[in-house]
């Protein structure tokens, strides 16, 4: 894992160095991902010297742009997009190592062209024709690019030269499109050259939960079922669909953010150590948990999974429209804009501790969190003093908006009497370590220039992902919901969600 400071991990220093010099093509290069994130990522490494002196951005798309016009179209986005006010010398640098390439994903003829932009590219920049395609494309068209790359030549690794291909999300729908997206995509490349990106894991609290569970000796040996109640993973946004309604009519959100997401942070929290850092043996305890993941049957599935989709209400005291009012939706529409569902782990580790996960649009805050609820402490030695109920410990990994840890424990209240409250220790990263401006995505593009795959999902990864859900799939489809819309807008969700934890006598946290 690359990141922008030295880190201690053990007694060795790691130091996260530049990329290999390289060009970047970006296919779908005039959608919104390229302006609002990608490019403003690149930049971003040019300016904290993680970009190799070597390197050059090609974007592809089947606009009608040329070089000039491409680079005049991203010098007026790049200010309303980038995280920190813009060098204008240092964007200039960057602009002339931009191109272009227009052409249609299916035609032969554009990888053919491609390819000799390639080669002149290489020599006008001085590239070793290492080349590291992103596709921020529909999904669609991943198979049929990446199968276009190797009938061009253009996946041939060579003598030192390399070429990696990064995957947006999602992979596949169901079980059987991912294992054959698989199959398709590795008929053409070998895994070592797959990066299957989830732009969570370029948060740098989610990659701190290998270092802060193992890392650190008061954690790892209480996080197991010995001491652990249960696991809460929530990840809430505030705004609808917006323009993204004909994506969403197709995927909901239970395809939009379980298989990739929400099990990459299933994963992270509950797998086992690792024999070292190295990416593979990171990723084997990571598959091994998504692994372990009870599938459950179609009767399992109606008590252990909740859908819902919004109705009208209020953000920030401002109206909004109910789901099926947004643009490119169906009005009778039974897609989901929420899930929840509850996971059982088939290990030593977490047997018996259920791991509740909930995602959704328009929900009452904007928060991603981990919550490790504890096993209450006895009140025996309390009780005289009229305790009825211990609380119970609870430490939260913030993800976003606001990155950092808390734990909550008991404490007596000052006074003459015997009283208990709850109290909480505060991390921030902010206010430790500052803050660095990021989109999320830059050290997963530099962990792939460096060859570095740690935080990128191996194909068992994906496919433990999409077999959890895919029984889920089944049902909901097969039992299409009856009571849609069937939670308010600024609310936090269905309340059949709160069931799934009141039958066991737990809560969902209250975000803060």
């Amino acid at each position: 894992m690359a990141t922008v400071e030295e880190q201690e991990v053990g007694q060795q220093l790691v130091t996260a160095h530049p990329g290999d010099p390289c060009t970047i093509v970006i296919f779908g290069a005039s959608g919104d991902l390229t302006k609002r994130k990608l490019i403003p990522a690149i930049y971003n490494l040019l300016r904290t010297k993680f970009m190799p002196e070597r390197f050059a951005v090609l974007g592809v798309s089947i606009d009608n742009f040329t070089d000039e016009s491409f680079r005049e179209q991203l010098s007026g986005e790049v200010s309303q997009y980038a995280t920190e006010k813009v060098d204008r010398d240092l964007w200039k640098t960057f602009v002339s190592r931009l191109y272009y390439f227009g052409g249609n994903f299916q035609d032969p003829e554009l990888f053919a062209g491609l390819k000799a932009k390639l080669g002149a590219i290489d020599k006008e920049q001085d590239t070793p024709g290492n080349y590291l395609f992103y596709l921020a494309t529909a999904p669609q068209f991943f198979g049929e690019i990446v199968r276009q790359l190797g009938d061009a030549g253009l996946s041939r690794q060579e003598g030192n030269h390399w070429r990696r291909v990064i995957i947006e999300k999602p992979f596949g729908r169901d079980l059987d499109s991912a294992q054959a997206l698989n199959r398709e995509v590795k008929s053409v490349l070998a895994e070592n050259q797959i990066y299957r990106i989830d732009h969570y894991l370029g948060k740098e609290t989610v990659q701190n939960m290998l270092v802060f569970r193992f890392g650190n000796g008061i954690f790892e040996p209480i996080w197991n079922r010995r001491y652990i109640d249960h696991v809460q993973i929530t990840a809430a946004e505030t705004v609808g669909v917006e323009e993204r309604g004909g994506y969403y009519e197709t995927s909901g959100a239970l395809r939009d953010m379980v298989p990739n997401h929400m099990m990459q942070l299933v994963s992270m929290t509950g797998m086992e150590p690792p024999l070292s850092f190295d990416s593979e043996a990171v990723r084997d305890e990571k598959a091994k948990l998504l692994h372990a993941i009870q599938v459950a049957s179609p009767e399992e599935v109606l008590t252990r999974a909740v859908r819902g989709q919004y109705d009208a209400g209020t953000e920030d005291n401002h109206p909004v429209p109910a789901y099926r009012h947004e643009p490119h939706v169906n009005p009778d529409s039974q897609v989901e804009t929420y899930a929840a569902l509850e996971l059982h782990i088939d290990n030593w580790r977490w047997a018996g501790v259920p791991f509740y996960i909930r995602t959704g649009k328009r929900l009452q805050k904007r928060a991603t969190e981990i919550t490790i609820q504890f096993k209450r402490a006895p009140k025996l030695l309390f009780q005289e003093a009229g305790v009825e109920r211990m609380t119970a410990n609870m430490l939260v990994v913030r993800i976003q908006p606001d990155e950092g840890i808390s734990l909550r424990f008991s404490a007596k209240v000052p006074g003459p009497s015997v009283k208990i409250g709850s109290v909480d220790m505060n991390f921030q990263y902010s206010h430790y370590f500052g803050t660095a401006p990021s989109t999320g995505y830059e050290t997963l593009l530099l962990d792939c220039m460096i060859g570095d795959p740690t935080l990128f999902q191996r194909d068992d990864m994906v496919e433990a992902g999409w077999r959890v859900i895919t029984p889920v799939l089944d049902v909901w489809k097969a039992l299409p919901p009856r009571d849609f819309p069937n939670y308010r807008s600024g609310t936090w969700g269905p309340k059949e969600a709160d069931h799934l934890l009141e039958r066991e006598g737990r809560y969902w946290r209250d975000v803060d």
